[in-house]
């Protein structure tokens, strides 16, 4: 009778632990030290992002980034299309660099690294 409260417990505290640990990742977003550096760089570096908050492909890029992405230039063109239209954006998301070439749909963070020079340290 002991050994099967033990086990309950355990068994317990496995699935209390399993779910807590689920929702916590799932949440995303989070902080993280080297993506702040990374999001700091691109934007030394003048990398901006345009974008709009129904594009599902944008809504992932930022999602990448976490909270990290409050530090990126990004423009969200439904409220500002002039900026978008006199940047020759004419789809999202695209990426715009010091040089002007257009990054053009779901760039991911290494792409975003290796067009930038950038560091990624993940």
């Amino acid at each position: 009778m002991l050994l099967k409260k033990n086990y309950l417990r355990a068994v317990l505290v496995i699935a209390v632990l399993g779910v807590a640990s689920f929702l916590l990742g799932a949440r995303g977003g989070g902080s993280s030290p080297q993506l702040d550096v990374f999001a700091q760089c691109l934007t030394e570096k003048e990398f901006v992002m345009y974008g709009a908050e129904w594009c599902s492909h944008c809504q992932n890029e930022k999602r990448a980034f976490g909270s990290s992405f409050r530090l990126i230039p990004y423009v969200e063109c439904p409220k500002d299309p002039k900026k978008c239209l006199s940047a020759g954006i004419d789809g999202y998301p695209t990426w715009l660099t010091p040089d002007g070439r257009r990054l053009e749909g779901e760039q991911g963070l290494k792409k975003l690294a290796a067009e930038s020079g950038c560091p990624l340290a993940l």
